[in-house]
């Protein structure tokens, strides 16, 4: 039996998913080929060889793109049965039955995705979906399939230099159910932790691969606390030179505060954390479980503890008003957060999926419109075109700056100027202080999206 496994797209990181897939199949004798299309074209010849094919799909960006190779995967291969796992999958069943996919499998799927590979040369079977939050048996992720890891984002530190990065889970899911979360949906408030020997025992392999550095994939790397903190401390007792970085609530940041300074201790180069809004409207509507307040200290108590803190942001939805738009402007400024902040984090717009506890409310059930299966979302327009004016501007702004190599410091005057150009007749914004050219934290030179 010969599995070709699939990814698209996971945040310019080598895909943890596709590793762990692998090291199950490979364990069931299947013999296994791994492709990163985010680093790699799709071979032809690796299709046409598999007797099955799965596609990974962890986000919204990597489900969009591979439904757009699976017709050609198809065309290659005509008899290869196809599975598709991942946060995305379930929530996107429909779109991948189009394309011939009879197992789709999210949560804690290893196991399920084996026995369908495994079993794959029975006679077909009806098409099949399952949702898995069992506990299983994790295995060291198997990785010498995948592309090197100076193929994916570096991180890039404030004397300029960069360093390879690996990157690992030491837990799944999420205890939390924030309304716009892709992991609700799936999770429903369960996370379930990796074992520390198996965590240490990926990293390793990463390290001896070149790795310097380790992103934590986790959704909030202090769901389990106590786990986090025998990994940290067991990562630096057996490589004190690796850093690292997390993603972790503003809530539970404020919670474990007494757990930061381990965190400086033992590497941590980078805390990332969904902010989302300042306002108390959305922050209320999304569930996010802090104010902005909240927000304020949690930035204070990293830097007390020599943290550095990335926030990102929902800055556009249907609660967006023009004046909280500036608020938040000027709060990052006023925090001095404007070198923190990726640019494309001023311009996302709230993306609401198959399955969204957004779903649930009343006033988001009446602002909504049609599904619109291309944007794998429910389309919605604000009550103020010129909140939509100036995300599409903003957006605009961006990515040509980007295009144009322009800092951070130039973008962030530059959406603050469309900004005060919208709200003409608004009351004006304060001066601008000088912004740094560039980054003032490390940062992954893949930006954190969607």
């Amino acid at each position: 039996m010969r599995a070709v496994l699939i990814s698209t797209y996971e945040l310019g990181r080598q895909p943890f998913g596709l590793a762990s897939a692998a090291a199950w199949l490979e364990n069931a004798d299947v013999e296994v080929d791994c492709l990163d299309l985010a680093v790699q074209e799709l071979d032809p010849e690796i299709v046409r060889g598999a007797d099955v094919v799965g596609v990974y799909l962890p986000m919204h960006t990597a489900t969009r793109i591979a439904l757009a190779a699976l017709p050609r995967i198809r065309e290659l291969n005509a008899t290869a049965r196809l599975f598709a796992w991942g946060l995305y999958a379930p929530m996107c069943e429909t779109e991948l039955r189009v394309h011939d996919v009879e197992f789709i499998a999210g949560g804690e799927s290893e196991e399920r995705l084996t026995d369908f590979v495994v079993g794959s040369g029975s006679r077909a079977v009806a098409p099949q979906t399952y949702v898995d939050l069992g506990r299983l048996d994790f295995q060291v992720p198997s990785r010498q399939g995948l592309a090197p890891l100076a193929d994916y984002a570096q991180i890039c530190m404030p004397d300029g230099s960069q360093r390879v990065v690996g990157a690992t889970e030491a837990s799944r899911g999420c205890k939390h159910l924030c309304r716009h979360c892709p992991v609700v949906p799936v999770y429903g408030g369960i996370f379930r932790v990796v074992p520390v020997d198996v965590v240490l025992a990926d990293v390793a392999q990463q390290i001896a691969a070149g790795a310097e550095h380790i992103t934590f994939g986790d959704p909030d790397f202090f769901n389990g606390p106590r786990h986090a903190e025998r990994v940290v401390e067991a990562l630096h007792a057996a490589h004190p030179q690796v850093g690292y970085d997390v993603t972790i609530k503003i809530e539970h940041l404020l919670q474990h505060r007494d757990l930061l300074p381990l965190l400086r201790e033992t590497g941590c180069t980078l805390i990332t954390s969904a902010v989302e809004a300042i306002d108390a409207t959305t922050l209320r509507i999304l569930d996010k479980g802090h104010s902005r307040d909240d927000f304020v200290t949690a930035v204070d108590l990293c830097r007390e503890a020599r943290l550095d803190m990335q926030p990102t942001f929902l800055p556009f939805s249907p609660w967006t008003t023009l004046d909280n738009y500036a608020r938040l402007l000027e709060t990052l400024v006023d925090l001095d957060l404007v070198g923190h902040v990726a640019p494309i984090q001023l311009a996302i717009r709230l993306l609401i999926p198959t399955g969204s506890r957004l779903l649930e409310l009343p006033e988001v059930a009446e602002l909504i419109g049609a599904y619109d299966a291309a944007s794998l979302g429910y389309t919605w327009a604000h009550e103020d075109p010129g909140v939509d004016a100036l995300q599409r501007e903003v957006e605009a702004i961006v990515h040509t700056d980007a295009q144009a190599g322009r800092g951070r410091g130039e973008t962030f005057a530059r959406v603050w100027a469309a900004t005060e150009r919208v709200r003409a007749g608004s009351s004006r914004l304060p001066d601008l202080p000088a912004l740094p050219d560039r980054a003032t934290i490390p940062y992954l030179t893949e930006p954190w999206y969607c």
